[in-house]
């Protein structure tokens, strides 16, 4: 089977963010022909349509490199005022423009989120698929992933034991479902 290349774009650029760093943990868990490669966000300076026209800054021109090499996404997102962060939401802004040159457009994606909240991220979650619907990005339904932040959720790393098996059949239905979309 040909290696699958997972663009990782977590929604938080907090230094010591859960979601990055249950991110980190869940692609511990992917199989050994399945890379994972984190996107960065934070440099990113905010979408702004007058620059359409020119040539993209280096940060953006990284960004839309690393997405249009990509064979599919994961959203790793937490939840802020009951939607995605704009750090994330700039991202996929720059990404997608200008009108007609989108490098998200059928690239299979999944998402999952954490969050100290009982709900995890069930609310940004929807948001969320709601702009990769419009970008035309075909998304992994089930199982839907909404984790609550815990003692022992990462632990040294790794998913803790608790988790572990949960997390991996999130992992195995995002690997089957990007691999049925790989070109």
């Amino acid at each position: 089977m040909a290696q699958l290349n997972i663009a990782v774009v977590v929604g938080s650029i907090r230094k010591e963010s859960f979601n990055r760093q249950f991110a980190h943990a869940l692609v511990k868990q992917f199989p050994a022909d399945v890379k994972a490669h984190f996107v960065r966000i934070d440099d990113l300076p905010l979408y702004d349509q007058d620059s359409d026209g020119a040539p993209p800054v280096p940060a953006v021109k990284r960004l839309r490199d690393e997405v249009a090499a990509a064979d599919g996404v994961l959203f790793v997102t937490p939840e802020y005022n009951r939607s995605i962060p704009g750090v994330l939401k700039n991202a996929i802004d720059q990404a997608s423009r200008p009108w007609g040159q989108s490098k998200w457009g059928g690239k299979p994606a999944a998402v999952c989120g954490v969050s100290i909240g009982t709900v995890g991220t069930a609310v940004a979650q929807s948001h969320l698929h709601s702009v990769l619907s419009f970008l035309a990005m075909p998304q992994l339904g089930q199982p839907e992933m909404y984790i609550q932040w815990k003692d022992g959720l990462v632990v040294d790393g790794a998913i803790g034991q608790a988790s572990r098996e949960h997390v991996q059949k999130f992992v195995d239905a995002l690997v089957a479902w990007m691999r049925q979309h790989q070109a």
